[in-house]
C-alpha cells in the first residue's frame, strides 16, 4: 500500500515537471520571438492603423489578436469615425478601370476571383438559381464610390457586383433591389460583404414609391421605410425594423402632399425628410424615425426643381437658388425651431446646381450642375469652386447616394458577437444587424 502510494506521488512529481518545462518551453519561445520583432508603441501602431482605407483595415482586424483589440476599441472607432469623409455611391454598368485609357482586359478567373457577388452570396442561402440564370447580364453593374478631396474627385470601388439598384444607404450599410425575389430588397455590409435579406413588401412601380432607411438612437434598430401610391391614390407607408420578419403598416402622409417620388429622402434631426414636388414645393414632408408619424414643416420659400435639402453638421439644410446668389438655410430640430438663414453665396452660382452632401469634418458643401459638373463651396466662403473630375465619364447621369464609409466600420465592431482563436486562426462567428 505504502509503495503504491509512492508510485503515484513520483508519477504526479514527473507530471508537474513536465508541465514546468513545456511552460519554460513556451516562454523561452515567446520571448524569442519578442526579440526578433522590434517592439512599437500601441499608441504608434493605432496612430498608423487609423490612416488605413476602410477594406485594407478590416484585413488588418486578424493579423494578430492585438491589433485586433487597437481596430475594435470604441476609441479607435469613434476616432476613425471623425477622421473620415462621406462619399457618394452608385451603380456604374462597368467597373472603375475599364474606363481608364490604360485598361487591360483581365481574364474571366481573375475577374471572378475579385469581384463579389451580392447575388451569388444570396443564392447560397435560398433556392433562387433557376431566377439567377433569367438575369440579363447586361444589367450588372458595380458598386463605386466618388470621394472628393484636394479639388479632385475621384471615382473608387468596393469590388462588389449586382443586378439590383440602391435604393438607400445608412450608416455604411446599402440597401438594394433584390433581384432573385420579386419585390424583396437585401440589406449589405460592403466592407464585411455581409448580407441579409428581407421580405417583398406592398409591390408598386418604382416611379409610384420611394425607399429611406434609418437607424433608430433610441431603440438602437435599422428601419427600412417604404412609401407607396396605392390604387386609391393615397401615400401609404410600411415599416421593416431589421430583425423582424415582416412589414408593419403605419399611418401615411396626408393626402395630395406627394405628386412624386424622385427626390431621395434625407435623414437629419432624427427624421426623413422629403420634398414631395418636382417644382414649387412649399413645405417638405418628414418622419421622425422614433414615433413613426408624419408632419409637415413649411419653407422658406417656395422649392424648385434645383433646390435640395442634406444635412449639415447635425442640422437640416435647404438650399436654394436666386437669380444672383444662393442661400443656406438650417433647421436644427423638429420641436419648434424655425428656418434660420445661415449663409449666402454670390460668386459663380447657376441655377441648375443640385445640392449633393456636406462633408462634415471640412465643412464643404457638393453641387452637382445638370450637364454633370460637380462645384463646392466651403461655408463660411461666398464663392464656388469647380473641381476636377478624374473620370467623369463615369458619373454623368447617374443617381448618387449618400455613404458614411466609417459607420462601415463600427456597425461591423459593434455588432461582432464573438471571435474564436485556436491554433493562431480566426474566425467571425455572426453578426447580429445582419442575421
Amino acid at each position: 500500500m505504502k509503495e503504491e502510494s509512492n508510485c503515484k506521488r513520483i508519477a504526479s512529481m514527473s507530471r508537474s515537471a513536465k508541465k514546468s518545462e513545456l511552460v519554460r518551453n513556451v516562454e523561452e519561445k515567446r520571448k524569442q520571438q519578442e526579440s526578433l520583432i522590434p517592439y512599437v508603441h500601441e499608441d504608434c501602431v493605432s496612430n498608423i492603423l487609423i490612416r488605413l482605407p476602410l477594406d485594407s483595415l478590416h484585413r488588418s482586424m486578424f493579423v494578430c489578436k492585438h491589433w485586433f483589440n487597437i481596430i475594435c476599441s470604441p476609441t479607435f472607432v469613434e476616432t476613425h469615425f471623425r477622421c473620415s469623409e462621406s462619399v457618394l455611391i452608385f451603380n456604374a454598368p462597368t467597373r472603375y478601370e475599364e474606363t481608364s485609357p490604360h485598361f487591360t482586359p483581365s481574364l474571366p478567373h481573375s475577374r471572378k476571383s475579385n469581384t463579389f457577388s451580392i447575388e451569388a452570396k444570396y443564392m447560397q442561402s435560398s433556392e433562387s438559381l433557376s431566377l439567377f440564370h433569367n438575369l440579363e447580364p447586361t444589367s450588372k453593374t458595380f458598386i463605386q464610390f466618388l470621394e472628393f478631396q484636394d479639388g479632385i474627385s475621384n471615382v473608387g470601388e468596393y469590388s462588389l457586383s449586382c443586378f439590383g439598384q440602391i435604393r438607400a444607404t445608412c450608416n455604411g450599410l446599402i440597401l438594394l433591389d433584390n433581384k432573385l425575389k420579386i419585390g424583396g430588397l437585401i440589406v449589405i455590409n460592403p466592407v464585411t460583404r455581409k448580407l441579409t435579406a428581407l421580405p417583398p413588401g406592398t409591390l408598386n412601380s418604382s416611379h409610384n414609391e420611394s425607399y429611406g432607411f434609418a437607424y433608430d438612437y433610441v431603440s438602437g434598430r435599422y428601419k427600412v421605410v417604404h412609401l407607396f401610391r396605392d390604387a386609391l391614390l393615397y401615400i401609404s407607408c410600411e415599416i421593416f425594423i431589421l430583425g423582424t420578419e415582416k412589414w408593419r403598416a403605419v399611418d401615411g402622409p396626408p393626402f395630395g402632399l406627394f405628386g412624386w417620388f424622385g427626390y431621395k429622402p434625407v435623414e437629419a434631426i432624427g427624421a426623413l425628410h422629403w420634398i414631395p414636388q418636382v417644382n414649387h414645393s412649399n413645405c417638405i414632408v418628414s418622419l421622425e424615425i422614433e414615433n413613426e408619424k408624419f408632419q409637415t414643416i413649411p419653407l422658406p420659400n417656395s422649392c424648385n426643381r434645383y433646390d435640395g435639402i442634406v444635412e449639415i453638421g447635425s442640422s437640416l439644410s435647404y438650399v436654394t437658388h436666386k437669380e444672383t446668389h444662393t442661400d443656406i438655410w438650417i433647421l436644427k430640430g423638429l420641436s419648434g425651431e424655425v428656418w434660420i438663414k445661415q449663409h449666402s453665396i454670390n460668386i459663380g452660382c447657376r441655377m441648375d446646381m443640385v445640392p449633393l452632401l456636406s462633408f462634415r469634418i471640412r465643412g464643404d458643401l457638393i453641387f452637382k450642375s445638370k450637364d454633370g459638373f460637380f462645384t463646392s463651396t466651403t461655408l463660411n466662403c461666398d464663392q464656388l469652386l469647380k473641381l476636377r473630375i478624374k473620370n467623369d465619364s463615369a458619373c454623368h447621369q447617374i443617381s448618387f447616394f449618400l455613404m458614411s464609409t466609417a459607420w462601415s466600420l463600427g456597425v461591423a465592431v459593434r455588432n461582432l458577437k464573438s471571435v474564436c482563436i485556436e491554433d493562431a486562426s480566426w474566425e467571425i462567428l455572426s453578426f447580429t444587424i445582419l442575421i
